[in-house]
């Protein structure tokens, strides 16, 4: 994260040069003036949080070696062996079963009004990511005229695309295209479930996806939808020159821009113990107690659905949040894709403000911003999701004969 450092206002005030570290991008103090800053608050709050870091690895180191005395096993052992075989085998069924249950989901419900299921081609796939994983894919195309514009959603953290059903049926009936993609460890894709070891791979595999779509219907209007983390992942995914010349646009509901650890330690402990232990799981983290809906039946739906991860949050997975949404944050002056990012004034998950700040300081040509009073994280799982549905819908029209006028 990035360290905020005021600029000298008054004589005497300590100088501070800025140093970039190549690994993280994240800026490093460094005093000039060592006797001087060496008991200012600031030094002494790093210093005790360096402590702390090494405290709780050696802590973490300490129970680890504890454990391998009270169960040794060399690691060349059968018995290790063994025990990896059966760890692996454990994994790969998991994806077998909620790859299985991926393909279960209903993907077209007709209602009373009309029969979509006559009027939309829905399938699923598997595409080969980043590392040939392979990436559980559903699609819904209306059959009954041209494609006005394709819309591929990229869902958020611990759910899947089979949530977005309702929303595709609303899309298709004004003749747009939907395609979704399970990130890894999510959903019916490869991985363990909950688990993304790198944000970059989540983001490589949506500009790779997007170009397939694009062989596939060529000279089809493209647009990409991100909620949440999966609107950090677009909104990254948009910043490379070549994935922003397929896209006619972007649209975020309540991204993950503004992410800042529950506390300090955290956010400092958080790059070793994702190297050392990157799958070991926060227990207190990721709780159901905040809400991310004012409606309870889809707060039911989503914590009850098997696909939907509701285990403590991963440390790998949660130093790639910290860490994608600090390099958005810095660069908010670059965004220059057209976008619609929309967001609830009420969002306990991540900050409305932050939205504010990049329409404020983005240099998009094209952009809009859209605030709902009192409305929480999931929008579109909200009582009013039909009305968002149609604003983002409204949008991508309004985008569209803009395209066409210049």
């Amino acid at each position: 994260m990035r360290l905020n450092i005021c600029p000298p206002a008054m004589e005497g005030a300590i100088q501070v040069e800025e140093l970039t570290s190549g690994a993280s991008g994240r800026i490093i103090p460094v005093f000039r003036n060592v006797r001087r800053s060496v008991f200012s608050s600031a030094s002494i709050r790093r210093a005790l949080i360096f402590i702390q870091s090494i405290f709780l690895w050696f802590i973490f180191h300490l129970r680890r070696c504890q454990q391998h005395h009270r169960h040794p096993s060399p690691p060349s052992s059968p018995s290790s062996k063994r025990k990896f075989s059966f760890r692996r085998r454990e994994l790969e069924e998991d994806v077998l079963r909620r790859r299985a249950l991926a393909e279960e989901i209903q993907m077209v419900k007709s209602s009373i009004d009309d029969d979509w299921t006559s009027q939309c081609h829905a399938t699923t796939s598997l595409f080969f990511g980043t590392g040939r994983n392979a990436l559980f894919c559903r699609s819904w195309l209306p059959v009954s005229e041209e494609i006005r514009g394709i819309l591929i959603i990229i869902h958020g953290l611990n759910e899947h695309s089979g949530r977005y059903a309702d929303f595709a049926r609303q899309l298709n009936s004004s003749n747009f295209g939907v395609y979704a993609m399970d990130w890894i460890g999510h959903g019916g894709s490869d991985g363990l479930h909950g688990y993304v070891p790198s944000l970059d791979h989540v983001v490589a595999d949506t500009g790779s996806f997007l170009e397939k779509i694009k062989l596939d219907h060529p000279g089809t209007p493209c647009f990409l939808y991100g909620h949440s983390t999966g609107g950090a992942v677009v909104l990254k995914a948009a910043s490379y020159p070549y994935i922003e010349e397929l896209l006619e646009g972007i649209i975020l509901t309540s991204p993950a821009l503004r992410v800042t650890p529950a506390h300090p330690i955290v956010g400092a402990v958080a790059p070793l113990f994702s190297l050392l232990a990157p799958t070991y799981q926060f227990k207190g983290a990721n709780k159901r107690g905040i809400p991310v809906s004012r409606d309870p039946a889809a707060l039911i739906a989503k914590y009850t659905d098997p696909l939907v991860y509701t285990g403590p949050m991963r440390v790998r997975t949660g130093h790639e949040i910290l860490r994608i949404s600090s390099y958005l944050m810095r660069n908010l002056k670059s965004v220059t894709v057209p976008f619609l990012v929309l967001h609830g004034s009420a969002d306990k998950v991540t900050d409305p403000l932050a939205s504010q700040d990049l329409y404020r300081e983005a240099v998009s040509k094209y952009k809009h911003l859209k605030l709902y009073d009192g409305f929480l994280h999931d929008l579109l799982f909200e009582p009013e999701r039909e009305e968002i549905g149609r604003d983002i819908i409204d949008w991508m029209e309004r985008k569209l004969s803009f395209s066409l006028r210049t």
